[in-house]
């Protein structure tokens, strides 16, 4: 879920803090709001060689918003309520507390503490007349539009707005990961499964709260046309004509403008033409694409591959769940196979790229949609090199018995790995850290015991129809967490693509 009010997180001084600016990075990163408040050693042992001495505030700098330690006990209501504000106004990101140690148990008088009043909502500024006009007249005339959806606009809850733009104007729309669910992914002008030619080819592309960065080839050729023209939509105007310089730009917050650009639109009575040549290009490889996809999801023969494996999980699991991804090829290809029918319902490792995050967000979900939507379930689909890293999050999901669905789709390695028999081999050669390639992890490893040792339900599985029991069996009971093991074809990747989303440089 994106709320508008910022997350918490209390750690202690020198290593605990240390071990919070890999959240903190990838917060300020993906742009979330998040307030992090650290312990520190006592002021009056600075430099002497304090227990956890660390200069955090200096090293949170690099990472927050803002990074600040309060002179006094009297100013920290002031200095809280500036770091929520700094959090979640403008673009959203993560801010650092320092609270030295000797603070813990000090006085002051009472009246001379600076109490402040919870701060506001973030203020919901409008872009210029002008600069709407303009976008309006420069989408009008395009012969090949594509309408771009960043996770700003699912964070600034613009789905019903931009739903009445996509109806309205009849373009065709391409979610960035995170923004999957704004507007369904089955609605029709969704063009997800034509993405690398949507994007090649559009002469006119409007970005809604996304940024030209990696995940969308930071806008130059050969990915894009070049002569394509940007009409760039932002909350932050230092994004503005980054990499690409843009026709129009609109500051403002995404739901706003885009109300903006609907009053326009209702004025001019404009629609993109559904017969479209360019339309009809975009079917015409959606309908390959999808079938392509179609073809590897119903092969019969095992191991298993990637399609096999997200076709079943498509047709089982709730169609609200929310859904965390993490891995390589696993997120990579869970992306276009499982949609998302509803907005902020969708965590993986974003614009970070980062790794062992999703048990964690996993937690948090859970948590978040038993206070707020009891029964939601949260489905959490890991590659085994993914689910290495947080692992042990089972025993934390087992103790607050949280009914969380894991599924860890096991290749046996990163991108690949060996069968059994292959590791076999490879170790009468000697020494497996000299002899077996360091992308290879232990075959069959049973990773569903960990979730058995804890008290929640593990199941390995190698055929469809185990994966088809293990699931409806998982998605039944809602009292227990439960993990499925999915050991496929070591060898399995995704299918060849001319443009892919992640290349292994990016990970």
């Amino acid at each position: 879920y994106f709320l508008c009010r910022p997350g918490v997180c209390l750690v202690v001084s020198g290593p605990g803090f240390l071990h919070t600016l890999s959240g903190m990075a990838n917060a300020t990163i993906n742009c979330w709001p998040l307030i992090v408040i650290g312990g520190s050693s006592d002021r009056n042992q600075e430099t002497m060689g304090a227990f956890q001495e660390f200069p955090q505030v200096e090293a949170g700098r690099l990472y927050n918003k803002l990074s600040v330690r309060p002179s006094s006990l009297e100013v920290i209501p002031a200095v809280i309520e500036k770091a929520v504000r700094t959090s979640m106004y403008g673009r959203p990101g993560s801010c650092y507390i320092d609270i030295p140690g000797d603070f813990v148990n000090l006085q002051v008088n009472k009246s001379s503490v600076k109490y402040m009043e919870c701060c506001l909502p973030p203020p919901i500024s409008l872009a210029e007349h002008s600069a709407v006009s303009k976008a309006a007249s420069v989408i009008a005339l395009s012969q090949q539009p594509l309408l771009i959806i960043g996770k700003g606009a699912a964070y600034s809850h613009a789905e019903n707005n931009i739903r009445k733009l996509v109806d309205l104007c009849g373009l065709p729309f391409l979610p960035t990961p995170m923004a999957k669910g704004v507007v369904p992914d089955n609605h029709p002008n969704c063009v997800a499964a034509a993405r690398s030619m949507a994007l090649q080819h559009a002469d006119v592309i409007i970005l809604l709260g996304a940024r030209l960065n990696w995940i969308l080839h930071f806008g130059l050729p050969p990915r894009y046309r070049q002569d394509v023209k940007v009409i760039q939509i932002d909350i932050c105007a230092e994004e503005l004509g980054n990499n690409v310089r843009p026709v129009a730009t609109l500051l403002g917050d995404i739901n706003a403008v885009t109300e903006q650009l609907l009053e326009e639109f209702n004025r001019k009575s404009w629609k993109y033409p559904s017969n479209s040549e360019w339309w009809q290009k975009l079917r015409g490889k959606i309908k390959n694409n999808e079938e392509r996809s179609k073809g590897l999801a119903l092969q019969k023969s095992l191991p298993m591959n990637y399609y096999t494996v997200f076709h079943h999980i498509r047709e089982l699991i709730p169609k609200d769940c929310i859904l965390v991804s993490e891995g390589a090829n696993t997120m990579d290809i869970g992306r276009t196979m499982l949609p998302n029918f509803y907005p902020r319902q969708r965590l993986d490792a974003g614009t970070f790229g980062t790794m062992g995050v999703g048990l964690g967000f996993a937690i948090a979900a859970a948590m978040v949609a038993r206070d707020r939507t009891p029964g939601r379930r949260v489905v959490c689909i890991e590659g085994d090199s993914a689910f290495g890293f947080s692992g042990m999050e089972v025993e934390t999901i087992c103790r607050y018995n949280l009914p969380i669905l894991i599924i860890v789709v096991n290749n046996n390695g990163i991108y690949t790995g060996l069968d059994a028999n292959s590791w076999e081999q490879m170790r009468k050669f000697g020494d497996p850290a000299t002899c077996v390639p360091p992308v290879s992890l232990l075959p069959n490893a049973h990773y569903e015991k960990i979730m058995s040792a804890f008290g929640g339900k593990g199941y390995f599985v190698k055929t469809p129809e185990e994966l088809q029991n293990a699931l409806k069996a998982s998605v039944t009971d809602k009292q227990t967490p439960s993990l499925i093991n999915v050991m496929i074809d070591p060898q399995s990747e995704r299918k060849k693509q001319e443009f892919p989303w992640l290349t292994r440089s990016n990970l």
